[in-house]
């Protein structure tokens, strides 16, 4: 028997609702755009590997996309990224399967898991941005005590860990969801 989520009715009346095409304004696009590069140098800069690797590739530019979203990030002498300009030309197109729906995207990452994403372009630049996202992470963890403390930082990273794990199962206890079937 087919297995089906119990998501998969809303995202099938969501997709069938006469929504209005809304497109947020290009200042806040582009507001939105500089705060993941300051997100994103902010944890490169603290593993000093990575930005070694992207400093060897100073001035190489990389597309991401998924369906109308989209940006140009740039290597910098520093080993850091920076927003490219609009018609700088891309050496690595990194494109998120755009079939899948926001609802799909939120359950893979909650699984875990990456989404599907098509990469085309530089295999050296490919392979020095899988290294960065196979061997990156964010301290969260770190960042939260230089704010609020060691210990209370602990407590508030264990609950949002638990919170997460426990995400996780209901997830996948619900792609596994059949109706009709008495659960275990």
């Amino acid at each position: 028997m087919a297995t089906q989520s119990p998501f998969s009715f809303l995202e099938g009346l969501l997709q069938q609702l006469p929504l209005p095409k809304l497109t947020p304004p290009e200042w806040a696009v582009s507001e939105a755009q500089h705060r993941i590069v300051l997100l994103l140098n902010h944890v490169l800069m603290q593993e000093t590997e990575a930005t070694a690797r992207l400093a060897r590739q100073n001035g190489r530019v990389m597309l991401v996309q998924w369906r109308s979203f989209s940006f140009k990030l740039q290597a910098t002498p520093a080993g850091l990224l920076d927003l490219a300009a609009p018609d700088a030309q891309a050496d690595l197109v990194l494109t998120v399967a755009a079939d899948e729906a926001v609802l799909a995207l939120a359950q893979t990452a909650l699984r875990g898991e990456r989404p599907t994403v098509r990469i085309e372009g530089d295999v050296q630049l490919a392979a020095e941005v899988n290294w960065l996202i196979e061997h990156v992470r964010w301290d969260v963890e770190e960042d939260l005590a230089r704010i609020v403390g060691d210990v209370p930082a602990r407590v508030m990273c264990q609950w949002t860990m638990n919170m997460v794990m426990g995400l996780r199962q209901f997830v996948s206890k619900a792609s596994t969801f059949v109706p009709g079937q008495a659960s275990r």
